[in-house]
């Protein structure tokens, strides 16, 4: 009886273990699959990062961005701006989360795929759109406070630039709203009653 126990024992341990063994080699294939796809993305992602860097300077937009005078306003905020390094990481971050998308499909974790799916992917043009708002009003800013303040100036009345000032915060105002109301921050203007 205790013979027949422990071959009992020692057979169902024997297969517990072949059935582990057998899931094991069934999973490391998608887990090595799914490693590589990741380093793969990982280095596409870094090479992408730095093409975008070098196409936003050879195209000069901070030069373009520092000529409308907007360092300025953001180094009162203590905020360094860098075009070149804002799109590149964008690139970046697109393609290490297109890249986890792939790693999940393989991995069959489909409740995060679809997350990924249906959350992040539709909020990167968002992301990109609003980030082009934001620059073009303050470039419109900058270039109606100049000719708000001009035309103050020469109809000959008071306070040009202060009314120049007003003019560009109006415009540096509504494009932030516009910019979050495009990545979904709805921002509602009512008047108190």
């Amino acid at each position: 009886m205790q013979n027949e126990f422990l071959t009992n024992l020692i057979e169902k341990t024997g297969n517990s273990l072949t059935d582990l063994w057998d899931q094991v080699l069934g999973f490391l294939p998608s887990l090595i699959g799914a490693i590589v796809v990741l380093l793969i993305g990982i280095i596409v992602a870094s090479l992408l990062e730095k093409l975008v860097e070098r196409i936003v300077y050879y195209l000069r937009i901070d030069s373009v961005l520092k000529k409308a005078e907007l360092e300025t306003y953001f180094e009162r905020a203590n905020i360094r701006i860098n075009v070149g390094v804002f799109f590149g990481k964008l690139v970046y971050w697109f393609i290490i989360i297109s890249s986890l998308l792939a790693v999940t499909d393989i991995m069959e974790f489909t409740s995060f795929s679809s997350f990924l799916n249906d959350v992040l992917f539709p909020f990167f043009p968002r992301v990109i759109i609003a980030a082009l708002i934001v620059l073009a009003s303050m470039v419109a800013a900058n270039f109606l406070r100049q000719l708000v303040a001009a035309a103050v100036a020469s109809a000959k009345m008071n306070h040009a630039k202060g009314i120049g000032a007003l003019t560009w915060w109006v415009v540096v105002i509504l494009g932030f709203l516009t910019a979050l109301d495009q990545i979904g921050v709805t921002v509602e203007l009512r008047p108190a009653y």
